[in-house]
């Protein structure tokens, strides 16, 4: 079968580069996304006949977004920072890996009730010229994903 642009388009894995992330009701952008994992903690229960394993609750979910700094205040930083006495603004997150022209998703991570766990900044070095890049580590109730 002869590769054409239709086959690439219907058959090839959909790229990494290609995604937008909503943090809220605000679109972000971001180097990274990683911790997309849905799964569940095993239960082992074991009686004189053997041992049994089944799936049992959900496993935390922890996401981590990673985007270069810029000169403007960080919404990220005004996120975390806004944490008091257990008090935070949970949020959802949707991240969508899109289209050749980033217009259309093509599948979409839903993440609820997210919260601020850690944000990390650059590590420096003067012997580079890398993008500093700040590091938001969170908290979610879930994650589920759905193909358009």
């Amino acid at each position: 079968m002869a590769t054409t642009a239709t086959n690439i388009h219907e058959e090839y894995p959909i790229p990494v580069y290609r995604f937008t992330v909503s943090l809220g009701d605000e679109d972000m952008a971001f180097s990274e996304v990683a911790g997309l994992d849905i799964g569940n903690d095993p239960i082992t229960y074991k009686d004189g006949l053997g041992v049994k394993h089944m799936p049992g609750q959900e496993t935390a979910t922890d996401i981590t977004l990673k985007r270069g700094i810029v000169k403007a205040k960080s919404q990220l930083f005004d996120w975390i920072d806004a944490i008091t006495l257990n008090l935070i603004d949970k949020k959802d997150i949707t991240i969508s890996l899109t289209n050749e022209v980033a217009d259309t998703p093509i599948v979409t991570w839903t993440v609820k009730n997210a919260f601020p766990k850690k944000l990390a900044g650059p590590s420096l070095n003067a012997a580079t010229n890398d993008v500093s890049i700040e590091t938001l580590e969170m908290r979610a109730d879930s994650v589920a994903v759905a193909w358009v």
